[in-house]
């Protein structure tokens, strides 16, 4: 388990504390459940023992140390019981706030910034997957297009066929035109929509999480999504 928590660890975070948590945690985990994400909580004062919050893909988990680190009291919220997330950023840190549909708002401050950013950016894409269930049934609307204009599809792959056999070389200068068009359409700014140095910072998260969402599409690649983030990040 340690070794899938890697990626998540920063600078930010104490090695040592995330290796506490997730071994208490490690017998708390349901089926097919998986770690998003660690916060540690860094308060300016020495803390012994900090809370900190867990983000999985089925719930969030607060864990706060008790009797001296001896024992760990954990609080869990499913994804479908929170109504949404906060993240309010100070001098010396950030607080991560999200609210039940019971109305109920739990806090945990102190945290750095980046791995507040993080978990919010994650809370967000968990919500935003149980808001919207219809995104990952559309894609075989493909299928359905391409079998409506079979006749002209066919004809088309017959010579795309032929130039891949004789030189697949020739096909390759057509992509840089194809990506210039779809970093076009992304940069484009919509009817009515805020300027990247008008928009706050809930608005910049989601605009990073529309970004994310068209890389795993495969709509963009790898090197356009990281050019829109660092644009992004530099008015974050």
């Amino acid at each position: 388990m340690i070794d899938n928590l890697k990626k998540i660890l920063n600078e930010d975070q104490d090695p040592k504390a995330i290796e506490k948590i997730t071994a208490k945690l490690e017998n708390l985990l349901m089926s097919n459940e998986e770690v998003g994400y660690i916060a540690v909580q860094k308060k300016p004062a020495i803390t012994v023992f900090p809370d900190s919050i867990v983000v999985t893909n089925k719930r969030i988990i607060l864990c706060k140390p008790k009797n001296l680190g001896l024992s760990m009291e954990f609080n869990d919220f499913n994804w479908d019981e929170i109504a949404g997330t906060f993240v309010k950023e100070g001098i010396l840190g950030s607080d991560f706030s999200f609210s039940t549909k019971t109305e109920l708002t739990h806090t945990v401050d102190y945290l750095p910034k980046n791995q507040a950013r993080k978990l919010y950016t994650y809370a967000k894409e968990q919500l935003d997957l149980l808001k919207n269930p219809v995104a990952t049934a559309v894609t075989p609307a493909p299928e359905t297009v391409t079998q409506v204009a079979e006749p002209i599809v066919e004809a088309v792959v017959e010579e795309v066929e032929v130039e891949e056999v004789t030189s697949f070389a020739e096909i390759m200068p057509s992509t840089p035109a194809v990506q210039e068009t779809v970093t076009e359409v992304i940069a484009a700014t919509t009817p009515g929509e805020k300027k990247l140095n008008e928009m706050n910072s809930e608005e910049l998260f989601a605009k990073l999480q529309n970004y994310k969402k068209l890389l795993d599409n495969g709509l963009i690649l790898q090197g356009e999504y990281d050019r829109l983030k660092a644009e992004v990040l530099q008015y974050m």
